[in-house]
């Protein structure tokens, strides 16, 4: 599976732990970025382009790194057909799969150890979406409002 990660300072060994792990597991592993540690560096760049290359190449996943992963989560979602989640569970990254076919997640490296957050992605990697018809309205309604811009009415 071709996997992107972006990520800032804060989320540069967590990332750069991950690129060397899934490239082991046989992935096709890109890192958007960054290539070197910058204390000074800005996460946007980052997790949008991490968010666009997974959106422009269908059948991809893409992680986004930072301290909390809440700003990268933020600007990841800023992306047309990006449903990114902010994982602190491996039960939360399972059902970013299932539920909401989330297609990005996010993780706050100041938060977990090397161990956890590698679990999380494995398991994001690992599950599917499970199809269930009202999750899909649910995920349809979104990708509607993406499109049109137009609020949906309320029930």
């Amino acid at each position: 599976m071709r996997v992107y990660l972006g990520s800032d300072h804060a989320g540069y060994e967590l990332k750069m732990h991950l690129v060397n792990h899934l490239t082991k597991q046989g992935h096709d592993v890109e890192d958007v970025g960054p290539h070197v540690y910058d204390p000074e560096d800005d996460y946007p760049a980052f997790c949008l382009h991490t968010g666009a290359r997974v959106v422009a190449d269908e059948g991809s996943l893409g992680i986004v790194i930072g301290g909390s992963g809440n700003g990268e989560q933020i600007a990841a979602n800023k992306i047309d057909g990006v449903r990114a989640a902010l994982v602190w569970r491996t039960e939360i990254a399972q059902l970013a799969r299932q539920h909401n076919d989330a297609n990005v997640i996010a993780i706050g490296a100041r938060e977990h150890t090397l161990d956890e957050a590698t679990a999380f992605v494995e398991t994001f990697l690992a599950t599917s979406f499970s199809g269930n018809p009202r999750h899909a309205r649910r995920i349809g309604q979104l990708a509607d409002y993406e499109r049109s811009s137009k609020l949906p009415d309320l029930p």
